[in-house]
């Protein structure tokens, strides 16, 4: 054993020695203009270095250089900037001079992906031959890369002229083989408009064919993304997916893709082909998507906790109105098919969701936007025209047998109407926002309901107690609900200026029937219609009387908030009318029984004027 030690201890010296002896024959700044060169021949890049290369020996034989520069042929601003650069060596090649570098390590580096990093071609730029340029056979040294790190460093990367996304605390460690197969983890964030997006990310990625192509396969990623406008606790969730990237066209595909966010779960695939104009393709599936769950939203009703929620200052979550701009659908092109089995959106459950939707330099057109909601189903299809100086979109809603309450309930608007609705429409606006909508949004639609019912009032109830209070001989009902209950109704409505008109309106139920028509006013929440009610049903007393009222119009008028509405009824008039036309009848009777006689061509002649 003491034998073992010491010879350990023999060799442990010699190569402490060795290296020593290496360091003071072998000046590292040898290397510098080859380094250099190479970087050239093999990139066409640019690679300076400040300050003098020193040997860094423990505990890897190492050249530790100061600040470093890597610039594009042609280009105004270095592609990458370091204030350290460390070369990780192998140390038996030294002895034949040759330069074997396992790893490449960069700290404090900022990474510009930027138009003034590009490579710029010369105008008069002889073009090369095909092929690739051999190595000069005489060339004493080699130059390979086992393992590259970066560590706390700085990525900006912009397009054209639109605005830089700064990608910060960048950690990565690739490593590569002898057959071009790397393993990669990644770790970074992005701050922007008071939002934070950090992530992890692991990946195998074959360089086989680099740089025309490059196949990838993600086995871990994992993010979180909280801040302004994102509920307390933030949006997060992992994934995975087979990513390929071609040079000539410029193409991300990515395939097999699985992710979640929060409790909700996307699969699918996709491709981007980077362009002067982009063009994006995305195909996605979701077993349960719930957008509550994302946005933090809950109803005023259930929200006894509400969810923490730090606001984003006016100019980055843009909540004016005039601020909503669609102008940025006409810096790319895209293709979108997904297919939700469950969502839910503001408390409703929104079945077999489908949604298809093009996008060409600012024409989007939504071709399916459909699903099973609250009973019933709905279609949306439309188009948004942001091409112009201002937005046109144009939808065709068409819902069928969808419970009005539910959809009144998640926007918390007062279920005042409630019952199967139906609608098919034609809509034009500008923006897609409350305010908008009330304002200047115009179309026309045809509405039809079964079972509604009218909440608060109870319009059988007013004519029927109003009749009873001036004639005693008939009466209503003992009890009565507190809704009016309708089988059947039908109307035509426009809507302009924030203002819905109501006309051909006509409803039947088994206890009455009516038509007539409206406004509804949708800023100031308020209605005034104008209905002619014929109560044909829940009448006791005389039977003449009650046979006259179940055929006559009653003139009634619902107006006011719709939370507390007002009603106008002319009871007294219809009744005197019709007592008026029954005197007036029995007359006619008498005076046709007597028209021979003086008193009765009297009579005659006087209800002629009448």
């Amino acid at each position: 054993m003491r034998r073992l030690l010491t010879t350990l201890v023999i060799l442990l010296v010699v190569l402490v020695a060795g290296m020593s002896a290496l360091v003071l024959l072998v000046n590292p700044n040898d290397f510098r203009a080859y380094m250099v060169k190479k970087v050239e021949q093999k990139s066409g890049y640019q690679l300076t270095l400040d300050g003098d290369l020193r040997w860094h020996i423990w505990p890897q034989l190492s050249i530790l250089a100061g600040r470093m520069t890597l610039t594009a042929p042609g280009a105004q601003a270095p592609v990458v900037i370091a204030d350290n650069m460390r070369l990780d060596v192998k140390l038996l090649p030294l002895l034949s001079h040759q330069l074997f570098v396992k790893q490449v390590m960069l700290k404090n580096a900022v990474i510009r992906l930027t138009p003034d990093s590009e490579e710029q071609s010369r105008v008069d730029a002889p073009i090369a031959p095909a092929g690739n340029t051999a190595e000069s056979v005489d060339t004493p040294w080699k130059f390979d890369i086992d393992n590259l790190r970066i560590v706390d460093s700085l990525l900006i990367w912009q397009r054209a002229d639109n605005e830089q996304i700064n990608v910060r605390d960048i950690n990565l460690s690739l490593q590569q083989n002898d057959k071009r197969q790397a393993q990669m983890e990644l770790s970074s964030r992005v701050n922007r408009d008071q939002r934070d997006l950090s992530f992890t990310l692991a990946a195998d990625i074959d360089l086989q064919q680099y740089p025309r192509q490059i196949d990838a396969s993600v086995t871990q990623f994992s993010y979180q993304l909280e801040g302004a406008d994102i509920l307390h606790g933030g949006i997060k969730g992992e994934g995975s997916a087979q990513v390929s990237y071609q040079q000539a066209p410029q193409q991300i595909a990515f395939s097999q893709l699985n992710f979640s966010a929060n409790d909700s779960q996307f699969a699918g695939s996709g491709s981007a082909t980077l362009a002067l104009v982009p063009s994006y393709v995305m195909n996605l599936t979701s077993a349960n998507l719930n957008l509550d769950a994302l946005s933090g939203w809950q109803s005023s009703a259930s929200a006894a906790e509400p969810q923490v929620m730090t606001s984003a200052p006016v100019i980055a979550s843009q909540v004016d109105d005039q601020q909503q701009n669609f102008t940025a659908l006409r810096d790319f092109n895209a293709q979108l098919n997904l297919q939700v089995a469950q969502l839910t959106y503001r408390g409703m459950n929104i079945s077999q969701l489908a949604v298809r939707g093009n996008n060409q330099h600012g024409l989007l057109t939504l071709d399916t936007l459909s699903g099973q909601l609250a009973g019933g189903d709905f279609s949306l299809p439309g188009t948004l025209d942001a091409r112009g100086n201002k937005p046109i979109i144009a939808v065709q809603p068409v819902l069928k047998q969808v419970e009005l309450g539910a959809v009144l309930k998640a926007f918390d608007m007062p279920q005042v109407l409630t019952g199967k609705f139906s609608m098919q429409g034609d809509l034009t606006g500008d923006r897609l926002t409350s305010q908008s909508f009330e304002h200047r949004w115009r179309g026309t639609a045809e509405l039809a309901m079964q079972d509604a019912q009218l909440h608060g009032l109870n319009i059988q109830q007013l004519i029927q107690q109003a009749v009873a209070r001036n004639d005693s001989s008939v009466r209503g009902q003992d009890n009565y609900q507190r809704y009016t209950e309708v089988k059947q109704l039908a109307a035509k409505a426009s809507l302009a200026q924030g203002t819905v008109k109501i006309s051909d309106m006509k409803a039947e139920s088994s206890l009455l029937s009516l038509n007539g028509g409206g406004t509804v006013n949708m800023p100031g929440k308020q209605c005034d219609m104008t209905l002619n009610v014929q109560v044909t049903g829940g009448w006791q007393g005389r039977s003449e009387l009650i046979e006259q009222l179940q055929k006559t119009p009653i003139p009634l008028r619902v107006y006011g908030p719709w939370q507390q509405l007002n009603y106008q009824l002319q009871i007294d008039r219809v009744l005197r009318n019709t007592l008026q036309n029954r005197a007036k009848d029995a007359l006619n009777k008498w005076a046709e029984k007597n028209k021979d006689s003086r008193e009765g061509q009297d009579l005659k002649k006087l209800l002629d004027k009448l």
